[in-house]
């Protein structure tokens, strides 16, 4: 059985900001499987129970489930305890950010992010 590229589901309540990440990770140059997509932490737990996700980007701040939340459901859940969610803020407030960590947030990025700078976030992770 060969190599399989992960899966990664990015949840971000802006299109934009959706859209962006995709197009930077696939500037990473890393081997990805799908790239999924979810508008808050709601849409984002309908889409993992269909798919094999192996890394969550998420943003923290989102209507109806926000980051936090999600993290604290995935966290919360035998199958997706120790799946790698890297959280994406704006957050000027150092405080939403160490309460994602404290959550068990694996990383966090800051917007605007580079893609090299989203390329060693993730690459440590995904080949783990």
């Amino acid at each position: 059985m060969g190599f399989k590229p992960p899966n990664l589901l990015i949840v971000d309540d802006s299109t934009a900001i959706r859209k962006i990440l995709v197009r930077v990770l696939n500037q990473t140059g890393l081997p990805l499987g799908q790239v999924l997509e979810a508008g808050d932490g709601k849409e984002a737990l309908k889409q993992m129970e269909g798919n094999d996700v192996s890394l969550v980007l998420s943003d923290i701040n989102m209507p109806n489930m926000d980051g936090l939340e999600l993290l604290r459901t995935l966290r919360a859940s035998a199958q997706w305890h120790d799946l790698p969610v890297v959280m994406i803020t704006t957050e000027g407030s150092q405080t939403r950010v160490q309460e994602a960590v404290d959550l068990g947030a694996t990383s966090y990025v800051r917007k605007p992010f580079s893609a090299d700078l989203l390329r060693d976030k993730l690459a440590s992770l995904l080949s783990q």
